[in-house]
């Protein structure tokens, strides 16, 4: 059985900050799913091979072919900064 202070020890892993009312609502919850994870494990599941999915998987992306993109002042049309021919950005790295 789940207490409310696994809860509360969970809650401080998960950096989550919890109501006395969450925990109390979170508690029984977390007993009953645990609880059903418990019922699995009755489950033969020896003749069963490991899978990611159940669905078969296929892929969705296109051939990678080349094709002719925008010339620079096309792609620079927009840009609200540019120097040169390059996009001009904030800079984040500080030294």
């Amino acid at each position: 059985m789940i207490t409310r202070d696994d809860v509360q020890r969970v809650a401080r892993l998960a950096r989550l900050e919890l109501t006395l009312e969450e925990q109390e609502r979170i508690t029984p919850q977390l007993d009953a799913i645990l609880g059903y994870v418990e019922s699995l494990r009755a489950l033969d599941t020896e003749s069963v091979e490991p899978t990611s999915t159940v669905i078969p998987m296929v892929t969705v992306l296109r051939d990678d072919e080349e094709r002719p993109s925008l010339d620079r002042e096309q792609a620079l049309a927009n840009a609200p900064d540019r120097e040169g021919a390059c996009f001009r950005v904030p800079r984040i790295i500080e030294d």
